[in-house]
């Protein structure tokens, strides 16, 4: 049986992949530079949902440099027809923030962009049922992101509701802009 040393020299692509993988932590990132890596993978996101989006005009609305998109996520853009073009998904580590049971934000520990989407996506539920949509939350009774249960129940979000309502659901549980 190969080892696996043996088989990144049978597979040149997997090999060349495996070299270019960035080992920066997160955690010993100034917060200058993990501003700059949460735009990157802003990013990357927007290049995810416009396919046609270049990585130009991503960079330039986004405020980033192609080099840092490189820099924090070296194996994200391929070239397909001559454009650079962000992977379907990715396995890097992001916090966002979800709201508990009791108003608070709490720490969503994403292991990829899946999990990521799927927090976001929770959060735009949460706030069309906020606006009265009743069904809005059905599809996540009971589910859990990244282990955190997610809160569903309408007497739960109408107990917290001062609290959500009080800030913007988007600035304040992922720290983004206007």
């Amino acid at each position: 049986m190969k080892g696996r040393a043996d088989r990144n020299r049978s597979h040149p692509r997997r090999a060349k992949r495996s070299q270019r993988t960035s080992k920066v932590q997160t955690a010993k990132l100034s917060s200058r530079s993990q501003g700059a890596r949460d735009r990157a993978l802003h990013v990357l996101a927007a290049m995810r949902r416009d396919p046609t989006l270049r990585l130009s005009a991503a960079t330039r609305s986004h405020g980033v440099k192609a080099e840092t998109i490189r820099k924090y996520f070296p194996s994200e853009l391929t070239k397909s027809d001559g454009m650079l073009r962000a992977r379907k998904s990715d396995r890097y580590l992001a916090t966002l923030y979800i709201p508990d049971a009791h108003g608070n934000s709490v720490p969503l520990q994403t292991r990829s962009s899946a999990e990521r989407k799927r927090a976001s996506q929770y959060l735009r539920d949460l706030g069309r049922y906020l606006r009265g949509q009743k069904n809005a939350l059905a599809q996540w009774h009971g589910k859990k992101i990244a282990g955190v249960e997610l809160v569903t129940a309408g007497r739960t979000i109408v107990a917290i509701e001062p609290a959500l309502s009080e800030f913007s659901l988007y600035r304040t549980f992922n720290g983004g802009g206007a």
